[in-house]
């Protein structure tokens, strides 16, 4: 084995290998021609083989990347399978997971020497490595073999409860490959897919409805208890999942909603008290239903996505599901698209196509877009051209006619053509401009192109047909040019008018006829059936002129090669020359041949295509596709709502006494103030604690305490909802559920007093006399109350001897924040506001309002000489953010400041919140952008509670680098000061010196996100981050990659 690998080092490494499908040249100078012949096969990848026999797993790993590599280019690697199979159970990780690519492309070819590794992968599936799981489970469904279904079917259940979402996407993904194995295991399969609907990753998420959609896309009742939370996770799922659940959940939407296009779409409380009386059997108004609004809401920011098969999806779902007042905000995202590829733009302006036919309005303030450039390929010319054409009205006829006057002198003649068959088009559709394009084509006649010339006539006599009596002129003039037109079609089109309309023209048609009776026998086809028209319409209307020449030319095509003419040509004579045995068919002659004929209509190819879904394959080539499924019609009364209500499952355990303890620590502090603001966050919080409100009786006492302050709760909840601005209807239905959320905010209370403490109770007190404007949203009155920083301190420290107790019933505890950064931002210049100045900073406190809002402290500044009145938050975007504004202030003085606090969940995401700061006159655009490290909340944890989170999630959850810093900063304290800089970590207590760890926990999400700095020789430190969250984990590790080494 030696003098092998000898050899190989010799040759040169990778480029020794014979690459598959390529011949190798015998190297002994005495092999014969015939020898290097049949040589060939047999040295073909010896030297792989040889490598992936090694006992080195150096040389192992090395042949199973070039192995892969050559899977990569497209070349046939099966004949490696025995050599590569053999690796499967090796213990280099690397090495097992190269194996497991291999082996998900080859298992189906060699389903026999694949079956001898089934044990492998039984085992493989419990390995620690989530990778090596979902690897094992992937080559396992991707032998097709029937006698393994069963082991399959195991594995999928057992994978659909891994801990590792990977590994239950995975599961999601096999489950399509053994329904197609052996459909007889749907409902098996459906089993599990339910299960996994119920899943929260959002990794997840989108595999498992692809699975829905495969194996049982007609369970509808499936999607009632997930809808929700599908819509909610729509936004965090991976692209390609995103389309997947938008296409499922259009198709929902359908069936379970009412149709919100009727034209009473109005709100009811505008209708009139007569109106409401008139008639008890008028329909009621349309009321969209809140889930409904829920999709619609939540599929909106995806049409910003840089993924243009999102945007699409998005764009067909509010074109099937949403108000028609509503269709229109896709527009712009649709023109976006057309800065793609030709491909992508294809694809949209088919759609658009179809779209533009219904409602012209949508894109017509975007008709430039649609102009044809230069460099544009043939079929995007003619969708561009076909929406140009549907868009075209009285109003901007005229700039579209003088953009075609340009693509007619196109070099791409099929686009020239359909140039002229749009202006035909456009003159049937806007009777103001008929003639302008009759004239115009008339021009075109005399071209020299004959494709412009035969497409010109052929448009010409279709608009002849619709106004016959006013343009016997036009007639004239084509049939002068009809000798220098040598086009098929065109010169059939002339012969066409000549005899429908012959007696417009009785002196030029015999003439024509009496050109072509020379020409007969040299003309094509198309031409010589219409000349043999032409002389039968002439001998019925004008006998005398023309019977001769009829006669010789029914006696030419008598005796025609072609069998078509032949037929005509005694059909007419028996038709028009009575005889005694056809007397009673010539009477019948001239209603025959001369029959009125309708006026052809000219429509857009696209017009009957909105019968399929947009977006589709279907759509796309006009025809229904395999696999497509149809929308439904909408339902005349909506199915019942409360289908897709959860049921929120009751705690147990030690959350009740540790509840019980909170309320008696609330009603013994006597603090009113307080009390008020715990039922304030109470109706914030919503549903999402209202499990914690059943009827037990350790909670018994709870009502008693609160009841002394229930009305100044449900007060203060309706004036923390009027600055949130919601619909009244909303705002009834949040009031009716504020008294049965009230008991569920000790906990969050107890958080925020507790970081509060932590926070003020440091080394640097305030001043006695310094003072900060809260804006006190818990108030009936909304009354501006003022605190010094010494009455925080004393209250805080109180709750904090009482609350310590409490800790250790609530795992990963949110504490105090370790350090506070000063640093503020500008909201607002001066200059730019008018004299109102705004500078916002993070307090790194959790919010009052709603725990998975930040909070945001705001300083306004009237640097003017007058008052400032009414300053307020106006419109925000998103849409869809959730924000929790301050109240609006009457009035500012000049000079003068005053400190707010606002709450905004950013959903764990750094996209800017964008709203307007107002005053009574002026409107300003500002927007706060959050560092990645301000989404966070420190959290306590023992150094054993770290290393069990830090287990869980590994693999995907895990990212590290290495960083070198001053060795005067490789201390305990120069690498604390940075990190909680740049996020709101708390400290983890470590017994190592030289390991350092920090644990948080996202605010809007709860997820958990652990820091591990490890200081190693020569100066450098290795970073980790832990979080099921990998993007900001990413994101946070670049921040403190760069903080740490420039510390």
């Amino acid at each position: 084995m030696s003098t092998n690998n000898l050899s190989y080092s010799d040759q040169g490494g990778t480029d020794s290998a014979v690459e598959v499908g390529q011949e190798t040249t015998p190297t002994s100078s005495n092999a014969g021609a015939g020898f290097g012949l049949f040589s060939v096969d047999f040295k073909k990848n010896e030297d792989l083989k040889e490598m992936l026999e090694s006992n080195k797993e150096s040389l192992k790993l090395e042949a199973m990347k070039r192995v892969v590599g050559l899977i990569a280019k497209g070349k046939n690697a099966s004949e490696l399978f025995p050599a590569v199979v053999k690796n499967v159970a090796s213990k280099n990780i690397e090495l097992k997971k190269l194996v497991y690519v291999y082996l998900v492309r080859y298992a189906e070819e060699q389903q026999d020497l694949a079956l001898l590794s089934i044990s492998t992968f039984q085992r493989a599936l419990k390995d620690p490595n989530q990778l090596i799981r979902a690897s094992a489970l992937r080559v396992l469904s991707s032998i097709r073999v029937p006698i393994i279904v069963p082991i399959m079917m195991l594995a999928i259940k057992e994978a659909a409860s891994d801990m590792s979402p990977y590994v239950r996407k995975t599961s999601a993904h096999a489950i399509q490959k053994l329904y197609s194995l052996d459909q007889d295991q749907k409902e098996l399969l459906i089993e599990v897919i339910e299960k996994l609907l119920k899943d929260k990753s959002t990794l997840v998420a989108g595999s498992v409805v692809m699975a829905f959609e495969e194996v049982c896309p007609d369970r509808i009742d499936l999607i009632h208890k997930n809808y929700r939370k599908l819509c909610n996770l729509l936004v965090d799922v991976e692209e390609w999942g995103q389309v997947v659940i938008i296409s499922m959940l259009t198709r929902y939407a359908r069936t379970q909603f009412t149709n919100p296009w009727k034209e009473a779409y109005i709100l009811a409380f505008y209708e009139s008290d007569e109106e409401k009386t008139r008639d008890e059997t008028e329909a009621k108004p349309y009321m969209m239903d809140p889930d409904h609004r829920l999709l619609l809401r939540n599929t909106k920011p995806l049409l910003q996505s840089r993924n243009t098969a999102v945007v699409m999806s998005v764009a067909q779902l509010y074109w099937h599901l949403a108000p028609k007042n509503e269709v229109s905000i896709i527009t712009k995202s649709l023109v976006r698209l057309l800065r793609s590829h030709r491909e992508v733009q294809y694809i949209v302006l088919q759609n658009i196509a179809t779209m533009s036919i219904q409602r012209k309005g949508m894109f017509e303030p975007y008709m430039k877009s649609f102009y044809v450039r230069s460099t544009d390929a043939t079929h995007i010319k003619s969708l561009k051209l076909e929406i140009l054409t549907s868009l075209a009205n009285e109003a901007n006829i005229s700039t579209i006619l003088r953009e075609f006057q340009t693509y007619v002198k196109s070099q791409d003649k099929q686009f020239a053509a359909g140039t002229i068959q749009a202006i035909g088009r456009c003159a049937t559709n806007i009777s103001e401009v008929t003639d302008t394009c009759l004239n115009g084509l008339v021009l075109l006649l005399s071209n020299r192109d004959e494709t412009v010339v035969a497409e010109s006539v052929v448009v010409i006599r279709k608009l002849l047909q619709i106004q016959p009596t006013q343009h016997s002129d036009i007639i004239k003039h084509m049939a002068q040019l009809f000798d220098n037109i040598t086009v098929p079609m065109a010169r059939a089109s002339i012969l066409w008018l000549m005899g429908e309309y012959c007696e417009r023209v009785p002196k030029i048609a015999p003439d024509v006829l009496r050109k072509m009776a020379k020409s007969f026998t040299s003309e094509e086809d198309i031409v010589k059936l219409q000349t043999v028209n032409l002389a039968a319409k002439l001998y019925l209307t004008n006998s005398k002129q023309t019977k001769l020449l009829t006669q010789y030319i029914l006696n030419l095509g008598k005796y025609d090669q072609n069998y078509d003419i032949r037929d005509r040509t005694r059909f007419i004579r028996q038709l028009i020359v009575p005889n005694d045995k056809n007397g009673a068919l010539s009477k019948y002659a001239h209603r025959i041949l001369l029959a009125p004929k309708p006026a052809p209509v000219l429509e857009s190819a696209y017009k009957d295509r909105d019968r399929y879904q947009l977006g589709t394959l279907s759509h796309t080539i006009n025809t229904k596709a395999s696999g497509y499924l149809e929308l439904s019609d909408w339902p005349a009364v909506a199915p019942d709502q409360s289908v897709r209500n959860v049921e929120v499952i009751e705690p147990t355990g030690k959350s009740k006494p540790a509840k019980s303890s909170d309320d008696k620590f609330y009603s013994d502090s006597g603090e009113e103030e307080e009390e008020k603001g715990s039922g304030s966050s109470s109706s914030e919080d919503g549903s999402s604690s209202s499990s914690e409100e059943s009827g037990s009786d350790a909670e018994s006492h709870v009502q008693k305490n609160s009841s002394q302050s229930s009305e100044e709760s449900d007060k203060s909840s309706s004036q923390s909802e009027k600055s949130s601005s919601e619909s009244d209807s909303e705002k009834k239905e949040r009031k009716t559920k504020t008294p049965l959320q009230k008991k569920t905010v000790k906990p969050t209370a107890k958080d925020r007093y507790h970081t509060i403490m932590e926070h003020r109770a440091g080394p640097t007190s305030p001043k006695q006399h310094t003072k900060t404007i809260f804006v006190n949203v818990i108030n009936q009155h909304s009354v501006l109350q003022t605190f010094s920083y010494s009455h925080w301190s004393t209250l805080c420290v109180s709750l904090f001897t009482q609350l310590c107790p409490l800790s250790l019933a609530f795992p990963l505890q949110v504490s105090g924040p370790a350090f506070v950064p000063e640093k503020s931002h500008d909201l607002l210049h001066r200059m730019t506001g008018k004299g109102l100045s705004a500078q916002y900073q993070f307090p790194r406190q959790p919010c009052l309002y709603q725990p998975t809002m930040v909070s945001v402290q705001i300083s306004l500044t009237n640097t003017t000489d007058h008052p400032l009145e009414q300053i307020h938050i106006g419109d925000r975007s998103p849409t869809g953010l959730n924000m929790h504004c301050f109240n609006t202030i009457e009035c500012l003085e000049p000079e003068a400041s005053v400190t707010v606090f606002m709450g905004i969940d950013f959903n764990d995401s750094t996209q800017a919140a964008n709203f307007q700061l107002c005053t009574k006159e002026d409107h300003f655009s500002v927007s706060i952008q959050p560092a990645i490290g301000e989404l966070l909340l420190p959290i306590t944890m023992t150094e054993l509670d770290f290393r069990k989170e830090k287990g869980k999630l590994l693999g995907m959850n895990e990212s590290s680098a290495t960083i070198t810093m001053a060795a005067e900063n490789m201390t305990s304290q120069p690498i604390s000061r940075p990190v909680a800089t740049v996020a709101n970590l708390g400290v983890v207590p470590s017994s190592q010196g030289n390991v350092h760890r920090f644990a948080g926990k996202t605010a809007s999400s709860r997820a958990v996100v652990l820091v591990t700095v490890e200081l190693r020789e020569s100066s450098t430190a290795l970073i980790t981050i832990n979080t099921e969250k990998s993007v900001m984990g990413s994101m946070l590790l670049r921040d403190l990659k760069l903080a740490l080494a420039q510390a």
